[in-house]
């Protein structure tokens, strides 16, 4: 089958092709009765299995901090945010061996130690990248069974796969030791997290059974980052999709002025997140779409947007449109705030410095959101500290050039202060 032949096949349909509804035990919100209306979020159905899964995931890399500049979670407010996910049937919680400087699984494993264990859905990931030796992936993986106080994973992952870890991960054997875990009963699916070209994850597929895969997908990064064709890839090869960054590390949460402007337009009571959610939900071969909640509200919000989950209509469609030609008319760097390109070696703040200048980027509003801030940073952490390693770009999931955008960051900055400077004595020189 080519592409063009596969672009008309009843498995993509379209880009936002309509989504059979599936809740715990009926096939359509239609059937149910004003006694099953009780709030909970749509399910899909995995395979032709009876598994349903709740089509918004919560993931548990970006929980409340008690710091904003340090890992450790907020277990006060994470806990009532977990309580009200399951009170709604968000039940599969994604986490990974380094999320929160590894502390993340130890509060999944806290937070759902009271709940029964046939309750919930934990998706954890081995990552290749700490792997050193085969006897490092029995040693992570028994960890992890402690660390999330169970005898099972429901979906493990092999962690962020590219071109560099997957030769890895095959020549450690990682992804067999995994399937003797799973013929062990202590995995019950089996998938990878991907960062990388389509052409890549075609090897990945093409190479090992898997029985789901986990890619970044959303509505700037569905060409971007030529998430469609990862997805048709998934989608051809009858392997479910999970999906990750669907608000683009927050960033389609916040949008510039503009944007916000043409969704208040379409529809004044609905965030842009929710928009973004639905883009993603709306995918017939998505199975569930993980969103990083870090405020209560954030929960609530996206519970909103997955209850009686309704796909996006061709108007909507259309309006998602006119936001995106908006949106890359902004500038920003692509950065989802991932921070795997963390630490650089001599100390740039790499992902504070792309989020500031971001925001900059999205508001209009350079001295507030950007300079200001910039102009307090220590020497060693600006972006004119750069060596131009490249350490972090080899790190980098979205492939950014990060020393080139360190550059054209930190000239756009000096080429402002120095005009503000010219100004300013320009003022003094008139007052005096």
């Amino acid at each position: 089958m080519n592409r063009r032949d596969f672009l008309k096949s009843a498995l993509t349909i379209a880009a936002l092709a309509p989504v059979t509804h599936i809740a715990a035990a009926e096939s359509s919100t239609k059937s149910r009765s004003p006694k099953d209306q009780t709030g909970k979020v749509t399910r899909r159905r995995y395979k032709n299995t009876s598994l349903t899964l709740p089509l918004l995931g919560f993931g548990m890399m970006r929980l409340p901090r008690l710091n904003p500049d340090k890992p450790e979670i907020d277990e006060a407010v994470a806990r009532k945010m977990v309580d009200r996910a399951m009170e709604a049937g968000v039940n599969y919680f994604d986490t990974a061996y380094p999320y929160h400087d590894g502390q993340s699984e130890i509060f999944v494993g806290k937070a759902l130690k009271k709940y029964p264990r046939n309750s919930y859905f934990i998706a954890t990931k081995m990552w290749p990248q700490l792997l050193k030796t085969e006897a490092d992936i029995d040693r992570m993986f028994q960890h992890q069974l402690q660390k999330l106080q169970t005898d099972y994973i429901d979906f493990y992952l092999i962690h962020a796969l590219d071109k560099r870890l997957w030769p890895k991960a095959k020549s450690l054997k990682v992804y067999e030791y995994l399937l003797n875990q799973k013929k062990a009963g202590r995995i019950r699916h089996l998938g990878f997290s991907f960062h990388d070209e389509p052409e890549v994850l075609a090897e990945i597929v093409g190479e090992r059974s898997w029985d789901f895969a986990q890619i970044q997908l959303n509505y700037v990064d569905w060409e971007l980052y030529r998430s469609r064709e990862q997805y048709e890839i998934l989608t051809k090869a009858g392997i479910p999709v999970v999906v990750m960054e669907p608000l683009r590390g927050s960033s389609l949460a916040t949008l510039t002025p503009r944007c916000l402007e043409i969704f208040r337009k379409a529809n004044p009571g609905v965030s842009a997140a929710s928009w973004a959610l639905r883009y993603v939900g709306s995918l017939p071969n998505v199975l569930v779409t993980l969103s990083g909640m870090t405020l209560p509200e954030h929960l609530e919000d996206n519970i909103r947007t997955f209850t009686d989950f309704q796909p996006l209509s061709s108007a909507e469609r259309e309006t998602i449109a006119e936001v995106i030609r908006a949106y890359h008319n902004t500038g920003a760097v692509p950065c989802t705030n991932c921070k795997y390109c963390m630490p650089c070696p001599v100390g740039v703040e790499i992902p504070r410095i792309f989020g500031l200048y971001n925001s900059y980027k999205t508001s209009g509003d350079y001295r507030r959101r950007f300079g200001r801030i910039y102009a307090e940073f220590e020497p060693d952490a600006m972006a004119s500290a750069c060596v131009n390693c490249g350490a972090c770009a080899k790190k980098c999931p979205q492939h950014i050039n990060i020393p080139a955008e360190l550059k054209k960051i930190h000239t756009e900055y000096e080429a402002r202060t120095q005009k503000t400077a010219y100004l300013w004595k320009d003022v003094t020189e008139y007052l005096a």
